[in-house]
């Protein structure tokens, strides 16, 4: 673990971390002590003034270093974010790299930290001024770029951070921590592992101003239950059941496979992948028959082998609940296109899964799956389509397909959620906010409006000289 600038080891028994691709140990990561979660936060809060009052220019600098020690330990990292993530080296390679730029961007992002303006004849001064030590809490699905995402405004804005990735996968930022530890001053950056009820004890910590998670939306809500007890701030970016409205006008050569990896990219395991797939009744059954043939061609496998386009499953929890989504929908009688096979012996694989045209209230259609399962769904009018996408108590993101990016926009303006995208998906910037609407989370992330999220506004009115 990085702990007040040091490398800490762990004094107890460390946690196995296994590589869903094949079952095996592929590392071990620190379970913290008590004693060691004491000096972590202890660490944060004695660097918070310093780092608060250093020259904005000089956080800065700590960002692009960051980046550059990514840049220079590329390979070592990729390879030790496929053997515990399971995806395809190329995917983890682009999330490190990605994550290296958005350092390099963030650092130079203008959040308006200082403001005057002229209100009522006064001078009014608007500053956007730290909170102390944020907590972040990472996920498993993309524990690199979701990090980033903390790291990133949390360091820029003058905060203090105590990060915990998943107990699935800690080892690239506790290997992230080894690697920056000289050029982050003594802690301001902390990243500790350990099992479950770390996250409960950071959340409930009194010491901790911020919370910032990534999770499931039943995480969230445990999270803002604890933190309303002090109302400590936070930021939830939580589940999705995010839908794809295909207008009847696309080029289904050029669409289907685009609409294909908006669902099952990174093996379906992204809060903001298309889970349910609205298609227009004139162009369903052709649309459909494209899809099918694309989920049954996907190379699926050890993320480390060449060819390889989708690895396993993460983890065997959630490996065992997509398995039971999908013998569930198969005893509810629905219909499969492309039913994927799960083969036998190691590694948590599920070959892509499509299922045609399920009713609105099935289990497939109303959860959030996690896993590479879809169901395509016909629709007669467009009123129709917005209307089922709706009725949902997600609202992270959707995305609309059609010819004429105007006529897409207009059907993007009426769904409920945070982001939609017109003619693609996931396409994300660090100057992009990021939000879901309903139980897909509350705050911002990335923009300046994510970027001020980590800042109390704080505002000194004097008369006009």
């Amino acid at each position: 673990m990085l702990i007040d600038g040091r490398s800490v080891q762990a004094e107890g028994a460390p946690a196995d971390v296994l590589n869903p691709a094949t079952e095996e140990v592929v590392g071990t990561a620190p379970d913290i002590t008590d004693a060691q979660y004491e000096e972590a936060l202890e660490s944060a809060g004695r660097a918070f003034p310093a780092w608060r009052d250093t020259p904005l220019e000089e956080r800065r600098k700590v960002l692009v270093a960051m980046a550059r020690i990514i840049e220079e330990n590329l390979d070592e990292l990729t390879a030790l974010h496929t053997a515990e993530q399971g995806k395809p080296l190329a995917a983890a390679r682009l999330e490190w790299a990605g994550s290296a730029r958005w350092l390099a961007t963030m650092a130079e992002f203008d959040y308006h930290a200082d403001e005057t303006r002229e209100e009522g004849g006064r001078t009014v001064r608007v500053r956007h001024t730290p909170y102390g030590v944020v907590a972040g809490i990472v996920p498993w699905n993309f524990p690199v770029a979701l990090a980033v995402w903390k790291v990133a405004p949390a360091l820029l804005t003058g905060n203090t951070l105590v990060l915990k990735p998943s107990p699935y996968t800690p080892l690239t930022m506790l290997r992230f921590g080894e690697l920056v530890r000289n050029v982050v001053p003594a802690g301001v950056l902390n990243i500790v592992s350990g099992t479950s009820g770390l996250g409960n004890r950071l959340t409930s910590d009194p010491r901790v101003a911020k919370i910032s998670l990534t999770g499931s939306t039943a995480t969230g809500k445990a999270v803002m239950a604890t933190a309303s007890q002090r109302l400590a701030r936070v930021t939830l970016e939580l589940g999705g059941n995010d839908a794809a409205i295909v207008l009847p006008d696309v080029d289904l050569d050029t669409t289907v496979e685009k609409v294909f990896w908006a669902a099952f990219v990174n093996s379906a395991q992204i809060c903001i992948g298309a889970k349910r797939i609205y298609i227009h009744d004139s162009i369903y059954d052709a649309f459909a028959e494209r899809f099918a043939k694309i989920a049954e061609t996907t190379v699926v496998g050890n993320g480390a082998e060449d060819g390889v386009e989708l690895g396993p499953v993460q983890n065997v929890r959630q490996y065992e609940r997509v398995r039971e989504l999908i013998e569930a929908t198969e005893q509810a009688g629905h219909r499969f296109l492309v039913k994927g096979d799960i083969p036998e012996g190691p590694g948590y694989f599920i070959h892509p899964t499509v299922v045609d045209n399920p009713p609105d209230d099935a289990r497939i259609v109303r959860e959030e799956p996690f896993g590479p399962i879809v169901p395509l769904l016909r629709y007669s009018t467009v009123d129709e389509a917005v209307a089922r996408a709706n009725d949902s108590e997600y609202g992270l993101a959707g995305s609309v397909w059609s010819s004429d990016p105007e006529a897409a926009a207009e059907v993007a303006a009426r769904l409920d959620t945070g982001v939609v995208w017109v003619n693609a998906a996931q396409v994300l910037a660090p100057g992009i906010p990021f939000s879901g609407h309903k139980e897909s989370g509350i705050g911002h992330e990335n923009g300046v409006e994510g970027v001020q999220s980590y800042t109390n506004t704080h505002v000194v009115s004097l008369p006009t000289s």
